[in-house]
């Protein structure tokens, strides 16, 4: 079975807005065996909509549309999709009552006619229901292939895609066994993971592939097959993730079913019942972020403080002046300071603390550009490490916020 993804909107096309309901899409159709092999954006005009519908009709089983279902007149999808199905709109009264619904109990401004148009749907559509929005999904058939529309809205579509149109696709596609297991590995880059897990790669069965997916101190190991027999299929790749462990072992944490490194360790101080701090300069804050976005966060997050300003680390943080001008702002005993009063001063169990210079210029320290140290204290112990991570200012925090949870997992796993 083979399906593809089309997305309208020159928002996508000049980089206004980044697609992200293809990636949710995707994720999705692989997880009930769906394989995907063409993702395409268009310019939501008649011309270039009938041409990606043709073009992927005739070599798709599923193709899924999103966006162009706006109330707006610049929204055509609809009615280029009526074109091309030899179909016109009618009035769904169930729509149009949702649609009167909403409005009556969420919106303020008054509904207006462009807001009740959204209830005209192509007569020969099954229409799927979108609890969260104005503009329902609109499945159709032509030719075998299977046509969806869906809003552009992401968590709109997020909802109909699993809600309503996975549901559908199983039902009415046969369709293999897609396995994928993701290994999660910090602090090590692809090449020397290579060397290390050479002999276990080569003795691979051709069935199974690996694929290395590195990205800013981290790499993904994905183990991938596909067969008509699900049970066989994960016991072959777990049985190849009991062997590459013990090759691995120091650098893994975990398998990313399991969630992210920020969710793993929310998860393991949770479980422990320890608590954590942050202390940041450079970072601005990217830490305390990744930790507050995931739900129940206050469980054992205690809470941050950026100090980006040298003066803040010593009016708020408390962080000795002496040390500073003795060993600069950017130094391993200054970032150990700052984790020892995070940790004081927000009464945590653990503490995680940067200070560099991220560039492009130099701040209050001669240090070289992508400089940086970072520092945890735990109920036991203070410590610092030194990193170099480029001259890129983007690169070099996302990478110390990725190495920053590196080491808090292995301080925490101590426990």
């Amino acid at each position: 079975m083979q399906a593809e993804i089309i997305t309208f909107g020159d928002e996508i096309l000049i980089g206004q807005i980044i697609d992200s309901n293809s990636d949710i899409i995707s994720k999705e159709l692989t997880q009930i065996g769906v394989s995907e092999y063409h993702q395409t954006s268009v310019q939501d005009t008649r011309e270039h909509i009938l041409e990606s519908l043709t073009v992927s009709g005739q070599r798709s089983d599923l193709v899924i549309l999103t966006g162009g279902l706006g109330p707006t007149k610049d929204d055509v999808t609809k009615h280029t999709l009526c074109e091309f199905f030899e179909d016109e709109l009618v009035k769904d009264e169930a729509t149009l009552a949702h649609i009167e619904a909403l409005f009556a109990k969420y919106i303020s401004t008054p509904i207006s006619d462009l807001n009740r148009q959204q209830a005209l749907i192509p007569s020969k559509a099954q229409i799927l229901f979108n609890a969260h929005g104005t503009a329902p999904g609109i499945w159709m058939e032509k030719g075998g292939t299977v046509f969806v529309s869906l809003p552009g809205v992401p968590f709109e579509m997020k909802h109909l895609i699993r809600n309503q149109v996975i549901p559908k696709v199983v039902q009415r596609f046969e369709r293999p066994h897609i396995i994928h297991k993701t290994l999660l590995t910090y602090g090590l880059g692809e090449s020397a993971i290579a060397q290390r897990i050479e002999h276990w790669e080569d003795s691979l069965p051709k069935d199974i592939k690996l694929a290395y997916l590195p990205n800013l101190g981290r790499v993904r190991l994905r183990l991938s097959t596909t067969g008509p027999n699900k049970e066989a299929l994960e016991q072959a790749v777990d049985h190849q993730i009991e062997k590459v462990i013990p090759l691995i072992e120091d650098i893994l944490y975990g398998i990313e079913k399991d969630g992210t490194i920020e969710e793993q360790l929310a998860q393991k101080f949770t479980e422990k019942g320890k608590t954590l701090a942050c202390a940041e300069s450079f970072t601005g804050g990217r830490i305390a972020q990744r930790f507050t976005a995931i739900p129940g966060a206050s469980k054992y997050f205690r809470g941050g403080v950026v100090t980006y300003a040298t003066e803040t680390k010593i009016e708020v943080l408390g962080v000795d002046q002496n040390l500073i001008e003795k060993h600069s702002v950017v130094s391993e005993e200054v970032a150990m300071a700052m984790a020892e009063k995070a940790r004081q001063l927000l009464g945590a169990d653990f503490a995680v603390a940067t200070t560099g210079n991220a560039g492009p210029e130099k701040g209050d320290s001669d240090v070289d550009v992508g400089t940086v140290f970072i520092a945890v204290s735990t109920p036991e112990s203070t410590f610092a490490e030194r990193f170099v991570m480029g001259n890129h200012r983007e690169r070099v925090v996302q990478k110390s916020v990725n190495k920053a949870f590196e080491m808090l997992w292995k301080e925490i796993s101590k426990f």
